[in-house]
């Protein structure tokens, strides 16, 4: 081991000393690594190329929606992406003023499986920004610097190699953050309650970026001014509980204020997989996408399907599933129920690990009440069926401060890349601002931040 390289211990303890006094999760801890969360060279740069074909998407799908509305493409699109929102949300959406408007934040859930990764869904109002930006650069600072994990060392954590690098680096996800809002007089990052537990990570960020020009609000302020921008932490179902966001909206559509992400649930529904997987859409997307953005999302996409009731031609199936009914899901063996059902958006039960249903991991009785639950939801909270690509199993390791050993610990690893969109129009340029590794339990079967999973930055 090297003699100069602080020993897994020694870096465990600056890493958890470095935390704020006031935590970055409210009433959250998990476990620390005393190394980032390698990649290999290949994955690194698919995950650095990834952001432009996910841009590509999300302009792809505020077009399709555009001419859904405008009779230049099939009505039942724009139809099922407003179904169950409100006419004053569906009217700001479709508003003139926010024709163009894109997140600026894009964030998939990438899950390593044995035949590559899989991305569940995209978040374009994600948390952790703040917490990865923490990440990279206490890491570097612990003693990392702009080093990563190569083989065991002495006192059982791996040893640092110099070749390898933290994705981002200390400043990467604070510089992207800040890129979004140009040179906005102030910036205010309003949090909801309901992103409360997030607001301690904002707090952080908004110190480290500069106050008082960068500063955290609560959903009932409204001293914003012209020239100011906002950047909205709050999702879209929420609104009745932030009472400033009708004049966030107002001053964003007068060109007073710069606002992200818009005010467009199109972009907070999952089913915009079940869209991407539509045959009937191919044509579209391989027209907007390029055929080789096009290939790629369908290869790390899993397949997705809406669950609409409306019943089938007797002669017909769901595609790829040889069900005729979406009732028939009940049927289905635990074997065959590698599937996941999750709620599309729009709903409280949208994000995090909430409303969502892993078939093979649940018993017949109870599979059957969620498949009735996102049957009946239909017409209000739609939910979508996906295929479940089960995580690999990686190697990763925390530093138990109890015992103070390096403990083994088999996981199963979601990865979420950050990219952040400078720039407008056909200069707008998504970038990677960092990586975070969440590594639950192998005996875990969802992967979602808790007090036994390892949260640790990404190194190529």
């Amino acid at each position: 081991m090297n003699p100069n390289d602080p020993s897994a211990a020694d870096r465990a303890r600056a890493i958890r000393d470095a935390l704020p006094p006031g935590g970055l999760f409210a009433g959250q801890s998990w476990r620390i690594s005393p190394t980032p969360f390698a990649l290999g060279a290949d994955l690194a740069e698919e995950l650095e190329t990834l952001g432009r074909v996910l841009y590509q998407f999300y302009r792809a799908v505020n077009l399709l929606y555009r001419r859904s509305c405008d009779g230049k493409a099939p009505a039942w699109i724009a139809e099922l992406l407003d179904q169950g929102k409100p006419a004053d949300l569906i009217a700001l959406q479709r508003h003139p003023g926010f024709k163009n408007e894109l997140p600026r934040v894009i964030r998939p859930d990438v899950l390593l499986t044995d035949g590559g990764f899989a991305i569940s869904e995209l978040d374009s109002v994600p948390g952790g920004i703040g917490l990865t930006q923490w990440l990279g650069q206490t890491y570097e600072k612990s003693g990392i610097g702009d080093r990563g994990p190569r083989d065991a060392g002495g006192d059982g954590a791996p040893v640092l190699d110099p070749n390898t690098r933290i994705i981002g680096g200390a400043t990467g996800m604070k510089d992207g953050f800040a890129s979004l809002f140009g040179d906005a007089a102030n910036v205010h990052i309003v949090v909801s309650e309901e992103s409360a537990s997030y607001r301690p990570e904002m707090e952080w960020l908004a110190g480290e970026l500069g106050r008082p020009r960068f500063e955290v609000r609560g959903p009932e302020f409204t001293g914003f001014a012209p020239g100011d921008a906002v950047y909205r932490f709050f999702e879209l179902f929420d609104l009745t509980n932030v009472p400033s966001s009708r004049r966030v909206f107002e001053m964003a559509l007068d060109k007073q204020i710069r606002l992200t992400p818009p005010p467009k649930p199109i972009f907070e529904e999952k089913l915009l997989f079940a869209l991407l997987w539509n045959r009937n859409l191919r044509p579209y997307w391989r027209q907007e996408l390029g055929e080789a953005f096009f290939v790629r999302l369908l290869k790390v996409v899993p397949q997705t399907w809406m669950i609409d009731p409306a019943p089938l031609p007797p002669q017909a199936a769901y595609p790829g599933l040889d069900l005729t009914d979406w009732a028939q899901l009940k049927s289905l063996s635990q074997r065959e129920r590698e599937l996941i059902l999750k709620v599309s958006g729009y709903s409280e039960d949208a994000w995090g690990a909430r409303g969502v249903y892993l078939g093979s991991d649940l018993s017949t009785a109870d599979w059957s009440v969620a498949v009735d639950k996102a049957l009946a939801a239909f017409p209000r909270s739609p939910y979508v069926l996906q295929r479940f690509h089960r995580p690999r199993v990686v190697e990763a390791s925390y530093f138990d401060f109890t015992t103070g050993q390096v403990v083994p610990m088999p996981g199963r690893v979601r990865l979420c890349p950050y990219y952040f969109v400078a720039g407008d129009g056909d200069a707008a340029r998504p970038k990677l601002g960092g990586v975070l590794a969440t590594i639950v339990p192998s005996d875990k079967k969802i992967v979602h931040g808790m007090k036994d999973a390892v949260l640790a930055p990404c190194s190529v």
